[in-house]
Order: structure tokens, then C-alpha cells, then sequence
């Protein structure tokens, strides 16, 4: 168990997760096939804190997104399409305490922590999975990615939120701009945003930066086509040298219990598509699926299952 001041890391037992999982006689479940060895491809880390939408004005709430996941990927079925054996869930980060100070001094302190966490167990070729928490532990994923490719990567994100805020203090809503001044990411990809829940000064900063960003408004309305764009991304990055960190942030689907919930947005099955495609690419730095925030059972699953089906439609399409 890795400790700091506001955070600590525990890291699960193979045993913890068999707990977790139901037997059913004639079945076999994710928590009784997945892998949880340290050279497992794809290694899922939760993310149990707040503190960084709070710090951005925002809600509490995201440290409830990686438990409901949990109970819920572990008792998915393991069978011919996905058999979870090269799967390790490392463990999960959370608040050790309530801040007495600036929250956004805690976020950089969190930064730094989840940057170490990797850093510690994340090796060449294997992919962090982080699920939960905010939108500020993109900073860090992106940090490390550049740190062990030894480059900048570019970072697709489909998202309501451009997350490209002014350099004030780390919160969930200026990850990407942080990560582009301090030359961890070079090209930005942003899609769907909200255009009503954008500022002139992020959408002139992100043009200002030669980043590439649509609106949901364009897709909703027949300018654009999200599965044509997802299509057009794919190809543009497969042809690029640098790795790709991929990003999905609850927020932009409709209705979902999250840190900024709207009732506007794309449905499930257009984030599971947009998974789908973008997770085929070669050089996946890493996936990051933040802003859950279930506050309730009834909530509970419908982000959990959620978070589930993501992160399987992932792995299978990562793994062909």
C-alpha cells in the first residue's frame, strides 16, 4: 500500500476479487479468469476521488465511479470473446482524508502521485486502463505516456468539455491545456463538444494551439457524421509514429449519472463505437474513462455497466 499525504494506493488480492465475483454453477466470470499477473497486458487502475471536479466548481461524486464498475466487470461473463486472462486489475486510489487546504494544490499533488503509481508499475508495451475520478487524471496519463515513449503522443477525446481551461491551477478542466504547455501532448482531438458549455477563450486557445475540435451541435443538427469522423481519426493517427492516448469522459452521454450530467448528449452505443474504432489502433498509449458519478443502487448500475462494457469493447478491439 503506497501512501502520500492526501492519497493512498491499495492494491488488490487475487482473493479480494474472487469475493467480489458470483458463482453460478455451469459459468465462469471475469473475476475467476482475469490474469492480475504484473506482466498482463492491459493493467486497470480505479481512481476513487473528487477533488479535482470540486476544484473546478464542479460536483462531487467521481469517487463512486470505479466500485460500481467493479462488481460489475467481475461478474460479466468469461467466455470465447473476451476470456480476461490478460487482464490485472492493479488496484485503487483514494482520498485518505478531507483537504483542509486549496483543492487544486491537492490535485497537483494527485498528479504527481498517479504519475509515480505508473511510472512503478506500468511497463513498455502494456496499456493502464484508469477508470474513475475525474478529469484531471488525464494530466498525469499523459505525463507518463510521454515519459515512456520519450516523445509527446496526441490525445482523442470525445467529450462535452474541452477541458482546455486557463493555466490556474490544476482541476479536471484544464488537463489538456496543462499537458500542452508543458510539452507531454502535441496534438489534441476533441469531438462532440457542447457548444453552449464552451468559452470563446477555449475554443480560441484550441484553434490558437492548431488543435482539432468539432461541436455535438454540428452532428445533431447533419454537418457532420460521428461515425464518418471516427472513421477519418482512425486513419489519420494509424499513419502518425507517435502513440495516442484515448479518452472518454461520461459527461458527453445522455442522461448518465456523472460529474456534469446533461440530458444531451450521444447515446451509449455511440461511445461503444467510438471504443470500438479508436481502441484498434496500433499505439494505444492508454484508456481513460472518467467523470462517473453514480450517487445511488439504481445509478450505480447503469454506470457500472456502463464503464464495463467500455472497457471490454476495449480490450477486444485492442487485442485483434
Amino acid at each position: 500500500m503506497s501512501e502520500s499525504k492526501y492519497f493512498v494506493f491499495e492494491r488488490f488480492k487475487q482473493g479480494n476479487l474472487r469475493n467480489l465475483t458470483d458463482k453460478r454453477e455451469g459459468e465462469m466470470k471475469m473475476g475467476f479468469t482475469l490474469a492480475n499477473q504484473k506482466d498482463a497486458k492491459y493493467i486497470i487502475i480505479g481512481v476513487e476521488e473528487s477533488i479535482g471536479p470540486r476544484a473546478n466548481h464542479g460536483r462531487a461524486g467521481a469517487e463512486n465511479g470505479f466500485d460500481a464498475f467493479l462488481n460489475t466487470f467481475l461478474n460479466m461473463q468469461a467466455n470465447e470473446t473476451l476470456a480476461g486472462d490478460e487482464v490485472h486489475i492493479l488496484g485503487k486510489v483514494s482520498l485518505r482524508e478531507e483537504p483542509d487546504v486549496d483543492l487544486r494544490k491537492v490535485v497537483s499533488e494527485l498528479d504527481d502521485f498517479l504519475f509515480d503509481l505508473l511510472v512503478e508499475n506500468v511497463k513498455e508495451g502494456q496499456i493502464p486502463i484508469v477508470i474513475g475520478g475525474g478529469h484531471n487524471n488525464a494530466f498525469p496519463l499523459i505525463k507518463f505516456s510521454a515519459h515512456q515513449s520519450n516523445s509527446p503522443i496526441s490525445v482523442i477525446n470525445l467529450d462535452a468539455h474541452a477541458d482546455y481551461r486557463l493555466l490556474e491551477g490544476r482541476h479536471s478542466g484544464n488537463s489538456f491545456s496543462y499537458a500542452f504547455q508543458a510539452g507531454y501532448m502535441n496534438e489534441y482531438y476533441v469531438l462532440g463538444l457542447h457548444q453552449r458549455y464552451n468559452s470563446q477563450h477555449i475554443i480560441n486557445q484550441l484553434r490558437n494551439d492548431k488543435h482539432y475540435f468539432t461541436f455535438h451541435e454540428d452532428y445533431l443538427f447533419g454537418s457532420r457524421n460521428y461515425h464518418e469522423d471516427f472513421a477519418n481519426l482512425y486513419e489519420l493517427l494509424s499513419e502518425k509514429k507517435h502513440f495516442v492516448g484515448l479518452e472518454l469522459d461520461l459527461d458527453t452521454i445522455e442522461r448518465m449519472p456523472s460529474s456534469a450530467y446533461t440530458p444531451v448528449g450521444i447515446p451509449i452505443e455511440l461511445a461503444r463505437i467510438y471504443i470500438n474504432r479508436l481502441g484498434k489502433l496500433e499505439k494505444i498509449a492508454y484508456l481513460h474513462l472518467p467523470e462517473g458519478a453514480p450517487s445511488n443502487e439504481t445509478e450505480n448500475r447503469i454506470v457500472g455497466k456502463t464503464l464495463a462494457y467500455l472497457v471490454s469493447d476495449f480490450i477486444v478491439a485492442n487485442a485483434c
